[in-house]
């Protein structure tokens, strides 16, 4: 445990004194302010009231005052004989929200990501360094993943019905790098990439970074029309697909058993490889959940990560795909900086050899905060949407705004949101906006508050 000095813990607080408020009010803020900039770590001791009170040169009173606010609301913990130290409190950890969505300047709703399963990871985190003393012994340069999470993996795959060897798993620093590896690797400039309308933007700025020719087809909320799908695909002859089948980014559609054999049917008649994201297949909101069939074939290769199970700062993906091109990915110069360090691979084992608990905790939280933003949107007449059966946003259609004006004009009130266009290969789906529920309920109320302001503008 950290011991704070006097002068250390002053310099930490800064212009406290500055704050508005009486002393101890300001005091109490000051320290909170100080433990979520990183400033006073967790677990720091503090040093005794009668030396606080010298130092920061107020009365024992005032400062008796101010830790017992911080006692009283979790963020600190004092045990008799070991004196008082610094602790989050649960409002902070227990949240899925990252808590810098509603605490800066503004309210930003751009990003679809939840904060991290706080206990649980730092749990992980303990038992991946006790397992990393073996790990250090070797060189740990850059290879196909540590095989101790290809088997984990492997076998997850197996066991939804997709049978797997390790040999199939390649380790990537997140889904991003796995989609950069194979578009890197397969992508043929004379024939298009098939991309979904909307899209992951994410995946749009890495296809469109590497200057691809896109060939669109749409998705709505209600899922896909299979005729238009497979007409482009027999028109445009794609050489590369990517599609988002489970719990889509943005509309929340899940593709149907018999459009998933359809499209692999089309990969194999048509020389196209698919690349399925799987990365929010996890997140089934539906009660019960029933269990979802993998889109799989010759020419198909899913990518996934532990970004919104888990968290967005365990930068651990991967692919699957034949043992064949996993090898020759791995000649790819790409593959070595697109490898995570083994300590986060050995995170990753640890949450995901057993993640219901972590994953049950997810689901229901996601589920509340679906719901009620659903419940605040409903009835409106500026607007319609479908409830999703799984990921983490709503695709909110307007009935007659331009859903970029309509974003600007909510970042002048203060909630930032993604208009349809960022989601668009052409620009197109001017009508949308996508929310995350993400946030917590006070910060969906708040958000759908701002946007009925802006709507009346």
């Amino acid at each position: 445990m950290f011991e704070a000095s006097g002068a250390g813990f002053v310099s930490a607080l800064g212009a406290w004194r500055q704050l508005s408020g009486p002393l101890t009010d300001a005091l109490a803020a000051a320290i909170r302010t100080a433990v979520l900039d990183g400033r006073i770590p967790v677990g720091t001791r503090l040093p005794s009231e009668r030396s606080l009170a010298v130092t920061l040169r107020v009365s024992r009173g005032t400062i008796v005052t101010a830790l017992a606010t911080l006692r009283d609301s979790g963020w600190l913990h004092t045990r008799h004989g070991s004196g008082s130290a610094i602790h989050l409190p649960p409002d902070v950890t227990g949240r899925t929200a990252p808590w810098s969505t509603s605490h800066g300047a503004v309210l930003d709703l751009t990003r679809a990501v939840p904060a991290a399963p706080h206990t649980a990871y730092l749990e992980a985190s303990r038992r991946a360094v006790q397992r990393s003393a073996t790990l250090l012994m070797d060189a740990a340069e850059p290879d196909a993943g540590l095989p101790p999470l290809r088997e984990l993996l492997a076998d997850r795959y197996t066991r939804e019905g997709l049978p797997t060897r390790p040999e199939q798993i390649l380790v990537t620093s997140g889904a991003r790098a796995a989609l950069t590896l194979l578009v890197d690797d397969l992508a043929d400039r004379t024939r298009p990439i098939l991309v979904e309308s909307p899209t992951y933007h994410g995946a749009l700025g890495i296809l469109q970074r590497h200057r691809a020719r896109l060939a669109a087809v749409p998705v709505t909320t209600d899922g896909w029309d299979a005729a238009h799908l497979s007409h482009t695909v027999q028109a445009a002859r794609p050489k590369l697909a990517y599609l988002i089948p489970d719990f889509h980014n943005p509309t929340g559609a899940l593709m149907p058993p018999e459009l998933r054999t359809a499209v692999a049917g089309l990969a194999g008649r048509h020389d196209m490889t698919v690349i399925v994201d799987e990365t929010l297949r996890d997140l089934d909101l539906r009660v019960p959940t029933t269990p979802i069939t993998h889109l799989a074939g010759p020419g198909v290769v899913t990518i996934g990560s532990t970004s919104k199970l888990v968290w967005g700062g365990l930068r651990v993906g991967w692919l699957r795909a034949d043992a064949s091109r996993v090898r020759e990915l791995q000649l790819n110069p790409l593959q070595a900086r697109l490898s995570p360090p083994p300590l986060e691979q050995l995170i990753a084992c640890e949450l995901l050899s057993d993640p219901h608990e972590m994953l049950h905790d997810r689901r229901d939280r996601l589920r509340a905060q679906r719901d009620h933003l659903a419940t605040l949107l409903d009835g409106a007449a500026d607007w319609s949407f479908t409830v999703p059966p799984g990921g983490l946003c709503l695709w909110l259609r307007l009935h007659d705004a331009d859903a970029t004006a309509l974003a600007a004009r909510t970042a002048d009130l203060g909630l930032n949101l993604s208009a349809g266009p960022a989601f668009s290969a052409d620009r197109t789906l001017t009508r949308y906006l996508r929310i995350p529920f993400t946030g917590t309920s006070e910060d969906l109320t708040r958000a759908v508050g701002v946007l009925v302001q802006a709507m009346g503008h």
